[in-house]
């Protein structure tokens, strides 16, 4: 009698692998034969198997060396708000999966990889397919897979065997869940990997507690921070989640539980410093990073008293001016996509420079380095629409490098290509110098 269940699950797996087989040959093919994936594939994998053609993935994609790797990966990790959950996961899954010789995974809210454990041989194993630390899961990079699906839609999610969209993946299934911050933004993916095992209802349901738990610690940890105040001031109220937007030509905000509050350029300047230096500004500090004149101590003052006045008297301290609170950014979630890989994210929160009025020195630094690194990440992502939308905006019309790499992206004979090329040959005048005539003429 205790047998029948097992079986009844084999045979139900059986059936969808044969299905997912017979889908990848009309994926094969192309199409018209694309019409038959309906019949095959769980709706939801459908759905991803369709965007992944859409997106122009390859089934038989080859495991490639991108990805965050060394010291860059170390720093990333361990400033990810999922870092102070690692001691509750290794102690609900990484455990108990290692000696059941299984693999856990833990991603961050884009898909990457941020570590991954078990037994020794079989990480080793699942690396050999393109799972490793630092590499990229999400759907737009490697197709429908677990991770991707969670990333997506934000849901639980399981992919077995041949559902990946990646041939390289056939012999994984993956049991994966979302960790939400207590104000429902998705922060990271657990999931369970291994062979056909992971696929039963309980692993999913294991991973999906785990998640929950983590979530749970995130709002405990949240619920001290703001229970204990600021060290400045023990009787401080809680100040509740913070958000500062500084990008792009609107003027500078910050969100509060209560509402919105419109900030002058001044504010809004100080306010980025204090997020970018955590450690404290003593006020000379401040004021060389806020005006490379030499304004005096009793001016900074001033102008903290009337910041203090705008957004309440616990959210920073002073001796030296130092925030009490996180302050989420803009420009935070813009470092976190382009550390992660995301190009099409980081375009996505990319609205403008940073404070683009301002003239202060520590923030012409701020803006030059998110400019410089995200140009450089669209440039060499050979991404066509990433390209396309870069070339579209302000800071990328006139970009002659960028409009030869989005030339390289699209089919000579195509019409768009043509455009591109008139588009090259006007900058070239227009720079006057033909800055592409080494590009152009390349084979």
């Amino acid at each position: 009698m205790t047998a029948a269940p097992a079986a009844e699950h084999g045979s139900e797996l059986g059936a969808l692998e044969a299905y997912a087989a017979q889908a990848h040959g009309y994926l094969g093919a192309g199409g018209e034969q694309l019409s038959q994936l309906a019949g095959l594939l769980r709706p939801l994998v459908l759905e991803s198997w369709l965007r992944s053609v859409r997106g122009g993935i390859d089934p038989l994609d080859p495991v490639d060396g991108r990805g965050l790797r060394g010291a860059d990966l170390q720093r990333y990790r361990d400033a990810h708000p999922i870092a102070v959950l690692m001691p509750l996961i290794d102690k609900l899954l990484v455990q108990d999966a290692a000696r059941g010789g299984l693999i856990v995974v833990v991603a961050d809210q884009f898909g990457r990889v941020l570590t991954v454990h078990g037994n020794e041989d079989l990480v080793s194993a699942v690396a050999e397919i393109g799972l490793r630390a630092g590499d990229d899961l999400s759907e737009r990079r490697v197709g429908t897979g677990a991770v991707g699906l969670v990333v997506r839609t934000g849901r639980a999610a399981w992919v077995h065997g041949p559902e990946h969209f990646l041939h390289r993946m056939h012999q994984l299934t993956g049991a994966a869940a979302p960790v939400h911050a207590p104000d429902g933004r998705l922060v990271g993916v657990l999931m369970i990997a291994g062979g056909v095992r992971v696929a039963r209802p309980e692993i999913l349901a294991l991973v999906k507690a785990a998640a929950t738990a983590a979530e749970m610690d995130l709002v405990l940890r949240a619920m001290r921070a703001e229970r204990h105040g600021s060290p400045d001031d023990p009787a401080a109220p809680p100040i509740g989640r913070l958000a500062l937007d500084v990008l792009g030509l609107g003027q500078p905000q910050l969100s509060t539980p209560t509402g919105r509050v419109l900030l002058s350029q001044r504010h809004a300047e100080i306010l980025l410093l204090l997020t970018e230096h955590p450690e404290g500004l003593g006020a000379d500090h401040l004021a060389l990073l806020l005006d490379d004149t030499d304004l005096d101590n009793g001016t900074i003052r001033a102008a903290m008293s009337r910041l203090r006045a705008v957004v309440g008297p616990a959210v920073f301290g002073s001796r030296p001016y130092r925030l009490r609170t996180h302050v989420a950014t803009d420009v935070e979630a813009l470092r976190a996509a382009l550390d992660s890989g995301d190009v099409e994210a980081a375009l996505r929160l990319y609205a403008g420079p940073v404070l683009p009025r301002s003239n202060a020195p520590g923030i012409l630094d701020i803006r030059d380095e998110l400019r410089v690194r995200l140009r450089a990440a669209v440039l060499n992502s050979g991404d066509s629409a990433v390209l396309r939308r870069w070339t579209a905006g302000p800071e990328g019309r006139d970009d002659a490098d960028a409009w030869v790499a989005y030339r390289a992206t699209v089919d000579r004979e195509s019409p768009l290509y043509a455009q591109i090329e008139a588009k090259i040959r006007v900058l070239d005048r227009k720079l006057g110098a033909d800055a592409t005539r080494m590009q152009r003429f390349a084979p």
